[in-house]
C-alpha cells in the first residue's frame, strides 16, 4: 500500500453502522433491478502512523432484505448464498490507490467460500469533527461483481430469451467511520 490520506488521522476508525449501509442491485427480468441492503456488518479501516490505510470489513449474509421475504429466503438458500454454509462475507485490503480526485481499493472478498480480488471506487468524502463522540470520517464505494465468479451460478432462464437475474451484482457502500484511537 504506497497512499497516504493526509485527512484521515492515524488509529483505528470503526464503521458505524447506524449510519452506514451497504446496499446491491441485480437486473431484474432484463428490464429493471432490484435493489437490497445487508442490514448487519462491521469493519474498520486503520491508518498506520505513515498514513497508509488498511480496510476490513464483514457483512452478515443471512441480513439480506430486498424488500420481499419470498426472495429474501431464496437469496439465503443454496441457490444463492447458502447461509448455513457460509454465514459471513468479507473483504480485507491489499492497497489504497489514488485514482484522479478519488482512490481505489483493492482486497480480496470471499462470499459463499470463493475470495476472489475485487477493486472498489472510493470517495473519500472528508472527516468532521464529530458530534462530542469523537471524529468521524465518511465514504462512499462501489464495485460491480460477476455473481457467478462467487458461486452463485443459478441460471434462471426466461421463456423469451434472457434470464430472471442479471450476472452482475453491483454493490454500493455509504459508509461512516468513528475514530476510536
Amino acid at each position: 500500500m504506497t497512499t497516504t490520506t493526509a485527512a484521515l488521522s492515524t488509529g483505528t476508525w470503526a464503521i458505524d453502522p447506524a449510519h452506514s449501509s451497504v446496499a446491491f442491485s441485480v437486473r431484474h427480468l432484463m428490464v429493471s433491478k432490484v435493489r437490497g441492503v445487508f442490514g448487519t456488518f462491521d469493519g474498520a479501516i486503520t491508518v498506520d502512523e505513515n498514513g497508509v490505510p488498511a480496510v476490513r470489513a464483514e457483512i452478515a449474509v443471512d441480513s439480506v432484505d430486498s424488500r420481499n421475504e419470498q426472495r429474501d429466503a431464496h437469496l439465503r438458500s443454496a441457490d444463492f448464498f447458502d447461509t448455513e454454509k457460509f454465514p459471513v462475507a468479507t473483504f480485507v485490503s491489499t492497497a489504497v490507490r489514488p485514482s484522479g480526485d478519488d482512490y481505489v481499493v483493492d482486497g480480496d472478498f470471499t462470499l459463499k467460500g470463493v475470495t476472489r480480488p475485487v477493486s472498489l471506487t472510493l470517495e473519500f468524502n472528508g472527516v468532521n469533527p464529530g458530534m462530542g463522540h469523537g471524529e468521524v470520517a465518511g465514504f462512499t464505494a462501489s464495485v460491480t461483481l460477476n455473481r457467478k465468479e462467487f458461486g452463485i451460478d443459478i441460471d434462471m432462464p426466461l421463456e423469451t430469451g434472457g434470464t430472471v437475474i442479471g450476472d452482475k451484482v453491483t454493490i454500493t457502500l455509504e459508509i461512516e467511520a468513528l475514530r476510536q484511537s
